[in-house]
């Protein structure tokens, strides 16, 4: 699935000319059905300032609600007319007129007004313009600030299970390398430094299993939007006899919140789709930073896809990776996005604060950048082509087998602080003569240890080593392929809980 985004473009009209015209002050109060009225400007003689508009109009960017508002006022049409709050046929009037209102803005055929501030304001401007005053009878029995929640939590469910799906694909990606790759060995490195051989396969599932725990953390920020705040008002509910469960379930929300102040002033669940995402795009650049050190000529264990590389302006060798190093470098911008709702919310009083509208442009660009990057990041793993010769001869390089040597005297009975004293005693004897610790003679070993017999070339052996590594989560073969078999289970297997992809649109039947 992609990011959703409204086909309605950036289409404005300016109202400061011809039938736009803002009325001059000291006119007659607006209509609320009059072309130019400002829907909330009974209480108001003077115009408003075109740089108040500039500063507090959220259309520019709150436009990308537009399908998540219409849902959201076709299901509060429906519970009005069911209640008996207005009549049935107007009603019925009304979501005819919001069926052809979501038609049209999925098509790309709407136009918005900067005026007219926000993506419901302007909705229900058109809404009056198709099917006459009736259309002002929607906005019973609510407020912007129930209706904006509301939109927010649609469109946190949505995108959640959107960006879940994108992680599967590249969950699948990684297992596809891994199961090709279950007997390559990798120097395995902590500090930076070669530490112990390992499988590649078990190297590339520790990333399986992370974005594992990245699904959970989405699947709770679905969990924390599946609440309907519909029907709290502005911020004490309302006198009319509503059914906010009705309501709720007209949009396939599991319930409503118990409090009204709460339910208009809650953005929890978009921090927590926003840590989710920033946990998310933390493991990206994890992965990013390790194909980057091992595409580089030092490390030279992998080989970019000439698909998902670049080159240079100057210097014809070049082959960049530059969909990890972006990877890498965009993982800033969400954590950014993250901390900075954070400090709107941090001293905000209840109930609501036009604060809260800057909830959504970093929101916004949060998800246009997991959903960037994951589309790319995918297809470029499937298709990495790694060097099994560069990374064999990096860990006979390297006494990354002194682990084993260590492990060999404790099994003749050695402690282990004196066998690990003694590895390290070959080793520097090793180093010293510029060859591996299996290139030292038997008579050195002996020297060291008397206990050290013939065997001791198969214990060093990089891909022995790595095979007789059978603890449960560990390296060796026979372990990688059982969990491998559990990584395809989790990926591919069914999935407690999951949220359909979009909810269901109410249609007044």
């Amino acid at each position: 699935m992609q990011a959703e985004r409204p086909k309605t473009g950036d289409r404005f009209e300016d109202a400061s000319a011809g039938a736009g015209a803002v009325p001059p002050a000291g006119a007659a109060p607006d209509r609320a059905d009059a072309p130019n009225a400002r829907l909330w400007g009974g209480r108001f003689e003077a115009e408003t300032d075109p740089r108040v508009h500039a500063l507090n109009a959220s259309i520019p960017f709150d436009r990308r609600l537009v399908r998540e508002d219409l849902e959201g006022s076709l299901a509060h049409a429906t519970m009005l007319g069911e209640t008996g709050i207005i009549a049935p046929e107007d009603a019925e009037a009304i979501i005819a007129g919001l069926k052809a209102l979501l038609a049209d803005a999925e098509a790309g055929r709407l136009s918005f007004r900067l005026e007219d501030e926000d993506i419901h304001m302007n909705l229900e401007r058109l809404l009056l313009e198709r099917i006459g005053p009736v259309g002002g009878k929607l906005h019973t029995a609510r407020s912007r600030n129930d209706q904006v929640a509301l939109d927010l939590h649609l469109f946190v469910r949505r995108q959640a299970e959107a960006v879940v799906e994108k992680i599967r694909t590249l969950q699948r990606a990684l297992l596809h390398q891994a199961e090709a790759h279950v007997e390559t060995i990798l120097p395995g490195y902590t500090h930076l430094k070669r530490a112990q051989p390992v499988s590649l396969a078990h190297h590339l599932l520790a990333y399986v299993w992370m974005l594992e725990r990245d699904v959970r953390r989405f699947r709770a920020a679905q969990t924390a939007a599946d609440v309907s705040p519909l029907g709290a008002g502005a911020l004490a509910g309302t006198t009319h006899p509503i059914d906010p469960h009705r309501t709720a379930a007209l949009l396939g929300l599991a319930g409503i919140y118990p409090n009204s102040i709460d339910a208009v002033s809650d953005r929890d669940f978009a921090l927590d789709f926003l840590y989710a995402a920033s946990m998310l795009m933390m493991h990206l650049s994890r992965l990013g930073e390790e194909i980057v050190l091992w595409a580089s000529d030092e490390f030279g264990f992998v080989e970019l896809p000439d698909a998902f590389a670049t080159g240079s302006s100057i210097m014809p060798q070049k082959k960049n990776p530059d969909v990890f190093e972006l990877t890498r470098a965009k993982s800033g911008r969400v954590f950014g996005h993250l901390f900075a709702l954070l400090t709107v919310l941090k001293g905000l009083p209840l109930a609501y604060n036009k604060d809260l509208q800057e909830d959504k442009e970093g929101l916004f660009d949060t998800v246009d950048t997991v959903h960037r990057v994951l589309d790319v990041l995918a297809p470029a793993v499937e298709t990495l082509r790694f060097r099994s010769e560069a990374m064999l001869r990096a860990v006979r390089e390297s006494y990354a087998n002194a682990t084993e040597l260590a492990d060999y005297l404790v099994r003749k009975g050695v402690p282990f602080r004196d066998a690990h004293a003694a590895a390290g005693r070959l080793v520097r004897l090793a180093a010293d003569r510029g060859v591996p610790l299996e290139g030292l003679p038997l008579e050195d070993f002996k020297a060291v240890s008397p206990l050290i017999g013939p065997d001791v070339y198969t214990v060093l052996d990089p891909v022995e080593a790595v095979r007789r590594r059978t603890s449960p989560g560990g390296t060796g073969f026979d372990e990688v392929r059982r969990q491998l078999a559990q990584a395809r289970q989790a990926v591919d297997g069914p999935a407690p809980g999951a949220f359909p992809a979009g909810a269901p649109v109410a249609d007044g039947r």
